[in-house]
């Protein structure tokens, strides 16, 4: 049974963050060549006093296998897309009022990812925006560092700007994706590497990419760590809010590995 989400997308906030064009002319159509890769001003500007319904196939949906282009995403792909960024933004920075006012209208089904999208709702209806900032703050930032450190290398390694991420800028490079100036934070953080899925599926770099382009860089540097980081989120004690963002995670992160191996 299909999980339906509905997100109202009116007055939100987007913030700036790690992932920029990296190349010359408009970038996704703002006209200029760094992007916002959650939803985009022009993006709010079309959903907005509108519903958008997303349902998602689970284990058995099929990947594009064809490069696509920004405009012609299919329903598949294009939630494969939207919970990406939704995982970008809930794990990039704190949450803000008009995230969890749009949280609290998602609504799933009895399925295992309904079920956690279900919960975040609840979640954001019953956390106040202070203390789930406070959350943010403890798990990820903390007084030095947080609770969990949501860095690839950090993971795969124990230390912080190891080989993990060189590997990831050179396979950055070509794909046409670089990091912001003003961002500080390694291209190894867990929400850039949602925000580079969503972008390799429906081609906000430039050429939407194959799957078996999807599938090299999601080994390479997703499937290898973030299921892990995800069952460490869902089974933080210090995680409220944060715990079914992790469920999330955790089961779309197999959803994709098993998509991916069909």
């Amino acid at each position: 049974m299909p999980v339906q989400l509905i997100f109202q997308l009116m007055s939100v906030s987007v913030p700036r963050i790690a992932i920029a064009m990296n190349r010359k002319g408009p970038a996704c159509g703002f006209g200029r060549p760094k992007a916002w890769l959650f939803f985009s001003k022009s993006e709010l500007d079309c959903f907005e006093g509108r519903k958008v319904v997303f349902s998602f196939l689970g284990r058995s949906h099929v990947l594009n296998q064809q490069a696509i282009s920004i405009d012609s995403v299919d329903e598949a792909d294009q939630l494969r897309v939207n919970i990406y960024k939704l995982l970008a933004r809930l794990l990039r920075e704190p949450p803000d009022a008009p995230l969890l006012s749009i949280l609290t209208q998602m609504t799933g089904d009895d399925s295992e990812l309904g079920q956690a999208i279900s919960d975040l709702s609840k979640a954001a209806s019953e956390t106040g925006l202070a203390a789930s900032r406070d959350e943010y703050d403890v798990l990820f930032i903390g007084l030095g560092r947080g609770i969990l450190t949501p860095f690839g290398s950090y993971y795969l390694t124990g230390f912080m700007h190891e080989k993990p991420l060189a590997r990831l800028r050179d396979d950055m490079r070509p794909l046409g994706i670089a990091r912001s100036d003003d961002v500080k934070d390694p291209e190894d953080h867990v929400a850039a590497l949602m925000e580079m899925m969503a972008g390799l599926i429906e081609g906000s770099f430039g050429a939407a990419q194959s799957v078996t382009v999807q599938k090299s860089f999601f080994d390479r540097h997703v499937g290898s760590w973030t299921p892990h980081f995800f069952k460490d989120l869902e089974a933080c004690p210090s995680a409220r809010f944060f715990r079914p963002v992790g469920r999330i995670g955790r089961l779309f992160m197999a959803i994709e590995q098993g998509a991916f191996e069909m």
